[in-house]
């Protein structure tokens, strides 16, 4: 029997979903009558969480807690000591106590830490590998998090899953999608991109499996804002529109710059991409809005709900 320990289940938005998909062990690799145990001590403070850790005896954790910012990252550039607290400290605390215990962890971390440069253009189809390191400080959250995956990667039991850009199959005000649909202007720019679906199935036969060390945790390939809110068009909302905007023209309505790139996830699809299906993320966004009206009708949100576009964020 295995004891799952989920930080971040209570009131985190992955958390509450790998907590629900939790909801039968064995159906994602874990031992039959394998317990779920949702964490409630604070990463930051070491002493609770080891004495949490210790009472519950967990066989793997999964750590989805962690500071991004609300409305978005650029919260982090004016709160530095809080997103120290959660992101390095309270990560490290975790990875380190699990590491002395023996217990496997799973790190819900972030891609995020790079950008485009002379050798993974824009276009060119090269994308970052696992051993690449993070070349992109442009906002606090970014380099808090590309210097902690930099010392997660010294700890053995560890899984580091790099997301990027969630996406889910709702309007939750956490999905990307909500997030670009909420701007008056929208940059247009490929990027790597996690579909939630199809990945936190995946992150949970990794985490059962034991599997340990970096990966790239997106589907495949790239896609653009504009092909994404194309879809929405398609899919949910022929009379929405959207206008574009430059880097540069972005730039100065940001406190913090944005991370654009293109992860390499061939390690990712070597290791459970046919097992669990992982799509492509063009094949992969058309489900995601099949999936949205579905949804949206059956919560009432469609046709006369829908969200319309505010002010530029």
């Amino acid at each position: 029997m295995a004891k799952i320990l989920v930080y971040g289940g209570k009131t985190g938005w992955i958390g509450q979903k790998l907590s629900s998909l939790l909801a039968d062990p064995s159906s994602h690799g874990y031992p039959p009558n394998s317990r779920v145990i949702i964490g409630d001590a604070r990463l930051e403070n070491r002493e609770s969480l080891l004495a949490e850790i210790t009472s519950h005896s967990p066989t793997h954790v999964l750590n989805a807690a962690g500071v991004t910012g609300r409305p978005n990252v650029d919260w982090c550039e004016s709160n530095k000591e809080s997103t120290i607290r959660t992101n390095v400290v309270g990560t490290l605390n975790l990875a380190d106590i699990c590491s002395a215990s023996n217990i496997h962890c799973t790190v819900f971390a972030t891609g995020c830490i790079f950008e485009y440069d002379a050798a993974h253009q824009l276009g060119s189809g090269v994308g970052f590998t696992e051993s690449d390191v993070a070349n992109f400080d442009d906002s606090f959250y970014s380099k808090t998090k590309g210097m902690v995956e930099q010392l997660l990667s010294c700890y053995q039991n560890c899984l580091v899953l790099r997301v990027r850009m969630p996406i889910s199959d709702d309007l939750s005000g956490r999905n990307f999608i909500t997030k670009i649909l909420k701007y008056d202007r929208i940059v247009n720019i490929p990027n790597s991109m996690t579909v939630l679906t199809e990945l936190l199935p995946a992150s949970l036969v990794m985490s059962s499996s034991n599997l340990s060390g970096i990966y790239n945790f997106c589907n495949p390939g790239v896609i653009s804002h504009n092909e994404m809110l194309d879809l929405y068009v398609k899919y949910i909302d022929p009379a929405y529109t959207y206008t574009n905007f430059t880097l540069e023209e972005q730039s100065k309505i940001l406190a913090a710059g944005r991370s654009n790139n293109e992860l390499d996830c061939s390690k990712l699809m070597d290791a459970v991409g046919e097992k669990c299906g992982i799509n492509n993320i063009k094949d992969a966004c058309e489900k995601v809005f099949q999936r949205m009206r579905v949804n949206l009708e059956a919560d009432g949100t469609y046709p006369d709900k829908l969200f319309k576009r505010g002010g530029v964020a």
